[in-house]
């Protein structure tokens, strides 16, 4: 499996995402929107960023039960209910990945949305890997 990360010079530089990612592998595994759920199925986290670090530990946990590891999240999206709150907490929300997922950044998005399935959730994050 090879993950190759793209940023043109032509463009912006990225903070906290790539602006490509080209992927070889033999197993692509589509993570479903994860949020700030526990395993009871209650919401967990008053704030972003806690809801945040939630949501990508459960993706986490997701991927790794599928046989992959953060360095092979290839996409990701984030949908967020306040896209303001989120850039707000951008430093550390970014602390929150490395810490996590480390700095082999995805291409990724965020999304604003009206409201997430659970109307206490503020972040939802899905994704997309390429395994071996």
């Amino acid at each position: 499996m090879s993950l190759d990360r793209i940023n043109p010079a032509e463009l912006s530089p990225p903070t906290g995402f790539s602006h490509a990612v080209a992927a070889t592998g033999s197993r692509l595994v589509f993570l479903a929107g994860q949020t700030a759920l526990d395993g009871d199925g209650k919401v967990v986290g008053t704030t972003l960023p806690d809801q945040f670090e939630r949501a990508l530990t459960n993706l986490l946990t997701a991927l790794r039960a599928a046989g992959g590891a953060p360095g092979d999240l290839a996409r990701v999206t984030v949908y967020a209910t306040d896209v303001t709150e989120y850039r707000a907490h951008a430093a550390e929300l970014g602390r929150i990945w490395r810490e996590l997922a480390g700095r082999d950044y995805p291409a990724m998005a965020v999304i604003g949305a009206m409201r997430l399935w659970d109307e206490q959730t503020m972040v939802e994050i899905d994704g997309v890997a390429v395994l071996s």
